[in-house]
């Protein structure tokens, strides 16, 4: 058994539904595996020149891999079947190819009725606090107690120590490290763990994890109720440049120069072993280049003089790779 991971590095909404489509494209995978979060999350996806948005279900299904919603996730019947007649609407075949962990648990309508109350933390009102919360309470609902899930249950122990044990996986992970329930700015956090090693809560051991793709932003966005964006003209350009508004709620994303700082925390903790930064076009077709190191803001006049800082300040990571990316669909 051979394990890739894909992780948000900074604060969700930062592509890692495009790597994973990128990842699935280039073959070699037998399963992908959401591994965290429920539909509060939105991976955008472009796939035979048409947009998809998807919140529960892995992007390996656009490639007749199977994907599975891991047991680490939280998942809303009414959103999960939504999804599959979308996908089935937009010429992507889903039959036989989608699975729901038998242990992941379910959101119900009492726990959308009660997150659609909150008023101080920003949440995306998909129930997901909730219905978390009641599993770590030990009341909540497994996908194995709900009928209508029976079909696409999987018992992942069974699926990848004893059926295809020699099976490759992909893990797409949700939300970001700057949410992470441990490691985010708490209380301004999701209700899951984001980081990378949550993968492993999947059935797959830690000396199984190959690599581990980090995914950031030339800049950063957040959606959510705490102060983010600082005052000027280009945060507003970038936001509409970048076209940057959630793919759950669709509130506008707060934006702010990256922080190098952050960032190198990410990769440390998350063990990254490749980095990707995609909207590099965003920044370029705005002829604006900044970051934050040590918390003093930095501008540059080019973009290799922007590359070229952040790939000699992550020199001590030692990243087998690091891609710069211009485009929607590549890295």
């Amino acid at each position: 058994m051979i394990a890739d991971v894909i992780v948000d590095l900074q604060y969700g909404d930062c592509g890692k539904g495009k790597i994973t489509h990128v990842l699935c494209e280039r073959g070699g995978y037998d399963y992908v595996i959401r591994y965290n979060g429920g539909c509060n999350a939105g991976h955008t996806i472009y796939h035979n020149k048409r947009k998809f948005v998807t919140h529960h279900i892995p992007a390996g299904v656009f490639f007749g891999i199977k994907s599975i919603i891991g047991s680490g996730c939280v998942v809303s019947p009414e959103q999960f079947f939504k999804e599959i007649k979308e996908l089935e609407d937009g010429g992507v075949n889903t039959k036989g190819l989608i699975y729901i962990a038998k242990n992941a648990h379910v959101i119900t309508q009492n726990h959308l009725d009660e997150d659609g109350k909150d008023t101080t933390i920003g949440t995306t009102k998909r129930g997901n606090g909730p219905a978390y919360r009641d599993k770590y309470d030990r009341k909540g609902v497994r996908a194995e107690d709900v009928p209508e899930f029976r079909p696409y249950l999987i018992d992942l122990y069974e699926e990848l120590h004893l059926r295809n044990k020699n099976s490759t996986i992909l893990f797409e992970g949700a939300q970001g490290f700057g949410l992470d329930i441990d490691w985010g700015d708490y209380p301004y956090v999701t209700s899951s763990n984001c980081i990378s090693a949550a993968a492993c809560m999947n059935a797959v051991p830690p000396r199984n994890i190959r690599h581990v793709w980090g995914v950031a932003k030339a800049y950063e966005t957040y959606v959510g109720a705490k102060k983010f964006q600082p005052k000027g003209e280009i945060f507003d350009k970038i936001q509409e440049v970048g076209e940057e508004y959630g793919a759950t709620t669709g509130r506008k994303r707060q934006v702010n120069w990256m922080d190098l700082n952050f960032l190198r925390k990410a990769i440390q903790v998350n063990g990254v072993t490749h980095l990707v930064f995609n909207k590099m076009d965003v920044l370029k077709d705005l002829e604006s280049w900044g970051l934050f190191k040590d918390g003093i803001k930095r501008r540059f006049d080019s973009e290799p003089e922007f590359t070229d800082f952040i790939l000699k300040f992550l020199i001590p990571e030692r990243l087998h790779q690091t891609h710069f990316s211009r485009h929607k669909d590549k890295i």
